[in-house]
């Protein structure tokens, strides 16, 4: 049995994990438990690694039995002059999105394992991970659910992904991020409500055969035990 805490941004990635990811990994006996790092009446795309290190640090002393990880958007890393995530500059210089993912994801485990001592064990109970470029991302994962879902015309949906290449390189930019490409094509979509329904609708195990980096995290939760 394995308990993991998940960091998480907002209420969107909560949702999808207590209701979507969750049910899907219980009857492995791997229980999951999304805690936010965004604050009532905050808005989201702001994280920075002061917030995250002190969550991560908390749940590594409460138990030596849980695990820790990271469900952040990479497009929603903010970075100041005194606050400055580990490996993210260099990894927006990286030509692909895996490359960008891994470079980052290796940057912030030496880092908590360099601020963590021994006794906590950060080495084995930590495991970062990023959306790339954003949750949304994954509800690419199936065309014709996410048009049938959205009222969004399915051949401009095929077309973003002849585009990219793939759902995890749809691209980092206020623009044409995947949430900023979803409310272009569907006014009234919402990141909880109908991205909710959407990931709902698709489903786990599409989003992993269709999203290499997400399917690399969960697998990474179920050998933990």
């Amino acid at each position: 049995m394995s308990d993991i805490s998940v960091i998480v941004e907002g209420p969107t990635e909560q949702k999808f994990i207590k209701e979507i990811l969750a049910p899907e990994l219980a009857p492995k006996n791997i229980f999951l438990t999304a805690t936010t790092l965004r604050k009532p009446g905050e808005n989201g795309g702001d994280v920075k690694f002061s917030r995250v290190k002190n969550h991560i640090g908390k749940f590594l002393k409460q138990r030596a039995d849980t695990c820790v990880t990271l469900m952040l958007d990479y497009y929603g890393i903010h970075e100041t002059k005194t606050d400055v995530w580990p490996g993210y500059k260099d990894s927006t210089q990286q030509p692909a999105h895996s490359q960008k993912h891994s470079f980052l994801i290796e940057a912030t485990k030496a880092e908590i394992v360099r601020l963590f001592p021994p006794k906590y064990n950060p080495q084995s109970r930590f495991i970062p991970y990023f959306s790339m470029h954003e949750i949304e991302a994954l509800y690419f994962s199936n065309t014709t659910i996410l048009a049938q879902t959205t009222d969004i015309k399915e051949k401009k949906i095929t077309g973003i992904l002849r585009e990219c290449g793939e759902p995890e390189n749809i691209n980092n930019n206020r623009n044409t991020a995947p949430s900023k490409r979803l409310e272009a094509l569907c006014p009234s979509f919402q990141k909880t409500s109908t991205g909710l329904a959407i990931a709902q609708a698709i489903g786990i195990s599409a989003m992993r055969t269709a999203c290499p980096l997400f399917n690399a995290w969960i697998t990474q939760m179920e050998n933990m035990r």
